[in-house]
């Protein structure tokens, strides 16, 4: 396809630039045109053809990058994998239909086929169009993760012509449309992907200061993780341009005290689904929650207070759910949002509201407000039932250092009923035994 044509000579017109950083190391871009042209031999001794769905497995590393960019010009339909555990491996080899498997660790590439022939419509219409395919599913933290299958000469070509080179952090995996959007992203600019050996405040704060990051995408959970560790205060933030966050809401408490240690930094709020892609945002200002959705590829409208979204490069359906979309094919992303003019504030997940004797609450307005509590760490709100209210509102907090669990109670509730309406005040607090977020570094709400 000619438009895919152009974005790999993109890449070889980059040379000797930095592609990708990774365990130290800095691979250029013609180094990683290179392994594109090895694996596409090693596709061939495989008998790999357009159209087969394929794993993907491995670290960030560059020749999984290039296993990536070879396996889009192959036309195959492509499953990156994150290391799973067996169970949870075996239910996406399921659901997807993977007839090959390709892994790549420590310089070496493994390729067995599973003997499965993948029938589903979406993978034929992919088929019928002779494009590449991405599916990717969802972290399934509230049960069976949901697979999407999206057109990736879609996802490849909406990067337009080259802007601004930047080092960028590589925060999330390829598993996920933010992971895919960076490297993606970044690689069509001659940017540097910078990636990180551990998700941890003290080893992305070190790959900030010694490799030069200029922007860091990642979560508010681990953006406030960091604030309870003071990583910046450690290491030099000095090459750090921009933090921009997304996948849930941003307690305000958390985007104030990042804007007080972090002053020469931007702050912006994205938004993106892997069934729709990564939307063009522009946040109101650094301590501002209020955030304008782009129109570049994408349209939005709310109806009851639910953002739909349409975008040129949604997905084609899930694989084992139906797709909400109307029949003007705008998606139901299930968000519930506040507007003001062209402002919109994404308050949350219309399934996680509470309706406490009728009154709606939203868990990240009480959720910002517990993190304003010294010697909390994280805090998830739940709703549980009650005879006379119907819910009240429960809060599993996660502790900086240990305290008596009826001190702390005692401690968040007067708080609380300092900041709440009465009906917002959690009735009971209890104190996590294990972090509340997911390895994406996104809140668990199902652990409550």
């Amino acid at each position: 396809m000619k438009t895919l044509d152009e974005f790999f000579d993109r890449l070889d017109s980059f040379g000797e630039s930095d592609a990708i950083v990774f365990a130290g190391d800095t691979c250029s871009y013609r180094e990683l045109m290179g392994l594109v042209e090895d694996w596409r031999a090693f596709l061939d001794a495989n008998d790999m053809r357009s159209g087969q769905v394929v794993t993907l497995e491995g670290p960030y590393s560059p020749d999984v990058c290039a296993g990536l960019l070879a396996l889009i010009a192959r036309g195959a339909i492509i499953v990156p994998m994150a290391s799973l555990p067996a169970t949870k491996r075996g239910e996406y080899l399921e659901v997807a239909e993977v007839e090959v498997t390709i892994e790549s660790r420590s310089g070496q590439r493994r390729c067995e086929r599973t003997g499965v022939t993948a029938e589903h419509d979406l993978f034929r219409e992919l088929r019928e169009r002779d494009v590449p395919g991405l599916v990717l599913f969802s972290s399934g933290t509230t049960g069976r993760s949901k697979a999407s299958v999206l057109d990736f000469a879609k996802v490849v070509t909406r990067y337009g012509p080259p802007k601004q080179a930047q080092r960028i952090l590589s925060f999330l995996n390829l598993d996920h449309i933010g992971g895919i959007n960076t490297l993606l992203h970044t690689l069509s600019n001659g940017g540097a992907v910078i990636t990180v050996h551990d998700r941890t405040p003290d080893a992305v704060f070190d790959t900030i200061a010694t490799h030069a990051v200029e922007i860091l995408p990642t979560t508010p959970t681990f953006l406030n993780m960091m604030l309870i560790a003071r990583a910046q205060e450690r290491y030099s933030t000095a090459s750090l341009q921009m933090i921009t966050y997304g996948t849930e809401p941003m307690p305000l408490h958390t985007l104030q005290r990042l804007k007080q240690v972090l002053p020469h930094v931007r702050l912006k709020q994205t938004y993106g689904l892997s069934e729709l892609g990564i939307l063009p945002t522009r946040s109101r200002g650094n301590e501002s929650l209020w955030v304008k959705l782009g129109d570049a590829g994408f349209e939005h409208k709310i109806i009851d207070g639910i953002l739909w979204i349409r975008s040129e490069m949604a997905m084609l359906g899930y694989l084992n759910a139906p797709a909400p979309f109307d029949e003007d094919g705008f998606f139901n992303t299930q968000d519930a949002v506040e507007t003001d003019g062209e402002w919109v504030r994404i308050l949350g997940r219309r399934s996680e509201i509470l309706n406490i004797g009728g009154d709606k609450v939203y868990p990240s307005e009480i959720e910002t407000v517990l993190l304003e509590i010294p010697n909390i760490a994280e805090a998830t709100v739940s709703g549980k039932s009650n005879p006379v209210t119907g819910t009240v509102v429960t809060a599993t907090v996660q502790l900086v250092e240990p305290e008596d669990p009826r001190t702390m109670s005692r401690r968040v509730r007067a708080y609380c009923v300092e900041r709440l309406e009465a009906f917002k005040v959690p009735m009971t607090v209890k104190v996590a035994d294990a972090a509340q977020h997911s390895d994406r570094f996104k809140k668990i709400r199902a652990a409550t």
